[in-house]
């Protein structure tokens, strides 16, 4: 999951000669090798590095290889879009990791892993470019990052990989001769879940917790927020939001989806109103979608 000491040390020596002049890598190698913590950057997946959820194209796939039925696609598809609306709840990260769990019981690993391209062709268009550049400028500045999801552990390495991240946490499950379970094997991933993870992997790369970056969007990472010295908010719930303003934490925000649905409603609200002049009804239209 994580790049080795000695692939470490190899990739920055052959960057030295290309290195930035207001860094000194050198330095920064010998202070690591004699024992000096570092800081890391750990990164929440659904709403955060990513528009929704990955889950639902894991659905999907699913649904397309006759693992769950269209009924419960449905279901997944109409979370997505409250999730993306509302945020999380414990209540359904609950329900989610039971339902997953029912659904791999006995299923092969080699057969999970053969829906990763249909996954990736979901998740990958959906993206934050803007996230992507906040995490590729801190590995550039010598600061190792990680995706931290309550989302599987393959799911975690998997895109961790593909997107050349240094490693991935996620909610793993027991496999017993090549074959899921159905049961956790170790701590889910979420909430104080996610703490756990931090630490046992700060502990393990001699990360600074303290020194090191999270970004999450949901009340529910409070944990993993507060584990750290510098928290980013993106695309906040309401009250992760509140907190993020009593707190002076910065806050980015790149999911439209919420203003653009209040435009689409008042657009047809508009409609409905035959009575309005055509110059008014524009107007007042007009200025709906300046807001957004």
């Amino acid at each position: 999951m994580q790049r080795s000491d000695a692939a470490h040390t190899q990739t920055t020596e052959h960057q030295l000669g290309s290195a930035r002049p207001d860094r000194n890598p050198i330095a920064e190698e010998r202070a690591r090798h004699n024992g000096q913590h570092r800081p890391a950057a750990f990164f929440d997946l659904d709403k955060t590095l990513m528009a929704g959820s990955s889950g639902i194209f894991f659905a999907r796939a699913a649904y397309e290889t006759g693992m769950i039925t269209r009924t419960r696609l449905a279901r997944d598809a109409y979370e997505n879009l409250r999730f993306r609306l509302r945020g999380s709840t414990d209540d359904r990260a609950d329900d989610v990791r039971k339902r997953v769990g029912a659904m791999i019981a006995g299923v092969a690993v080699r057969d999970l892993q053969r829906l990763s391209p249909r996954v990736l062709a979901g998740v990958l268009p959906r993206l934050y470019p803007q996230m992507l550049e906040r995490a590729y400028a801190h590995q550039d500045a010598g600061v190792p990052v990680y995706i931290l999801t309550a989302a599987s552990q393959e799911m975690a390495d998997l895109l961790a990989h593909v997107l050349a991240f240094d490693g991935g946490l996620g909610s793993r499950s027991e496999i017993v001769d090549g074959r899921y379970t159905g049961r956790p094997a170790g701590p889910f991933n979420y909430r104080e879940g996610k703490v756990l993870s931090m630490r046992e992997l700060a502990e393990y790369e001699r990360i600074d917790l303290q020194a090191s970056f999270a970004y999450s969007d949901s009340e529910s990472d409070l944990p993993m927020l507060r584990a750290v010295g510098q928290p980013i908010v993106v695309n906040p719930d309401a009250e992760l939001r509140r907190i993020a303003a009593e707190e002076g934490w910065e806050v980015l925000r790149l999911d439209r989806l919420g203003q653009r649905l209040k435009v689409i409603a008042a657009l047809g609200a508009f409609a409905a109103l035959g009575g309005l002049g055509g110059r008014a009804r524009d107007h007042v239209a007009a200025r709906a979608v300046r807001r957004a």
